[in-house]
């Protein structure tokens, strides 16, 4: 938690706003790599891509 408290003070005050959406979908995509190669849910996660 300490790191995601310290990103959000570099993006607060550095106004670097943008990099919200870039983490957002780097997260998105390491769920669904996670989820893709350990779970019954790997068929359906293979075929969005």
């Amino acid at each position: 938690m300490e790191l995601l408290k310290d990103l959000w003070q570099f993006m607060r005050e550095r106004k670097k706003f943008w990099l919200i959406p870039l983490i957002l979908v780097l997260l998105l995509l390491g769920f669904l790599i996670v989820i893709g190669g350990s779970s019954a849910l790997a068929p359906f996660v293979y075929t969005l891509f």
